[in-house]
């Protein structure tokens, strides 16, 4: 009897967090390739080699991996993203762009107006880009159905309160809607940090 009792309790628990909360992903330093930087980097016909998927359908970490450089130092072993973009982006933290000795802009993905420039290398080759370093903006991916539940709408700015051994509401939350999304909000390792953040961390959206 107990033990039906702990798995009702346990599904009712799984609901109410499905309904009300939102799931929190931490995002390490990463690099989106465009193809051009990937022949330059690993060989003229190079194709990335798929590793794991990602929680964001068609999204997927590879098995290459490169170095980053700016003017005070390196950061190496930073993982390639897949697939290729039409313009390679590196995504940074704070701390990884005091790092580099850079002051990297937070940006929006994709936005790549006003980036910084970066190199980056592997031991068959090294690019040096213009634009494409920066700290994304936490954000939210969320699907049409979700945004709905949640009275959100695409580019709209919220406040999320993160739970967890550091409970922190977080502002300057950029909703992102797509219905190829899966739902949950994206944060980097130094926010992570700030909201003791946990692979069960789950966020409530405040409307502002």
């Amino acid at each position: 009897m107990q033990n039906l009792l702990n798995e009702v309790v346990e599904e009712v628990v799984k609901r109410v967090k499905k309904e009300a909360f939102i799931e929190v992903e931490a995002s390490g330093r990463h690099v989106h390739l465009s193809e051009k930087e990937v022949e330059s980097l690993f060989g003229k016909g190079y194709t990335l080699t798929k590793l794991r998927d990602l929680s964001q359908p068609g999204q997927y970490a590879c098995k290459e991996r490169v170095t980053i450089s700016g003017p005070k130092g390196s950061i190496k072993n930073v993982i390639v993203l897949g697939p290729c973009r039409k313009e390679t982006q590196v995504e940074v933290s704070l701390t990884d762009s005091s790092s580099l000795g850079l002051k990297a802009p937070i940006k929006q993905s994709g936005d790549l107006n006003e980036t910084l420039g970066i190199k980056i290398s592997t031991e068959h080759g090294e690019v040096i880009l213009d634009k494409g370093l920066m700290i994304a903006k936490r954000h939210i991916h969320i699907t049409p159905q979700d945004a709905t539940k949640f009275d959100v709408c695409d580019n709209e700015i919220v406040q999320v309160k993160v739970f967890g051994s550091r409970p922190l509401i977080f502002d300057d939350v950029v909703v992102r809607v797509n219905e190829n999304f899966k739902t949950n909000m994206h944060i980097d390792y130094d926010e992570a940090n700030a909201c003791g953040y946990t692979k069960e961390s789950i966020a409530k959206i405040i409307k502002k």
